[in-house]
């Protein structure tokens, strides 16, 4: 009888041991929306906004003139002013590809902005704090970025933590 008092106490106290094994939790955050809700009101940003703009303006303007020209091309050629519309054809080409470059250009220089505003070293500095934080807080292992997703396949939205780490980073 002492055996098997002894047996289940055993068994009792390494299912409790078992139980008390720590759950591996893992959380994901969305750094681009965290970039974003950090960096809304700085000069840095509101001038990458507006130079945004002020290419998207100069492309629409560009592409608009095409559409102005390729209508005109289309009309010469059903009246049968093969002249005009060659030299039309020869402008339409021209600007077609003066807009490829600037569009390529243009991309390329907001592309440059963006990644050297992402890489501030005192926001990383204060996402990382901030990350750290989070974690402990939550009881979380590992906090996983969505940008760098070739990993991750599927996530619940419970263990997204961006709210509270944009919350907390405002804080700072």
């Amino acid at each position: 009888m002492k055996k098997i008092i002894i047996m289940c106490c055993i068994v009792i106290f390494a299912a409790g041991g078992l139980s008390a094994q720590q759950i591996t939790k893992f959380g994901v955050v969305d750094t681009a929306k965290v970039y974003n809700a950090y960096f809304r009101d700085s000069s840095a940003v509101r001038n990458y906004e507006r130079r945004k703009e002020d290419y998207q303006k100069e492309i629409n303007k560009l592409t608009e003139e095409l559409r102005t020209l390729q209508q005109r091309k289309l009309s010469y050629e059903n009246s049968g002013d093969d002249s005009n519309m060659m030299r039309l054809e020869s402008e339409i080409t021209r600007k077609a590809e003066y807009l490829r470059e600037y569009t390529n250009a243009k991309n390329i220089e907001l592309a440059t902005m963006q990644k050297s505003l992402q890489d501030s070293n005192s926001f990383y500095r204060k996402l990382y704090d901030v990350l750290a934080r989070v974690a402990e807080s939550g009881g979380y292992s590992m906090i996983l970025s969505l940008q760098q997703n070739n990993a991750i396949l599927w996530y619940s939205p419970s263990v997204d933590v961006t709210q509270q780490v944009i919350d907390q980073i405002s804080k700072n």
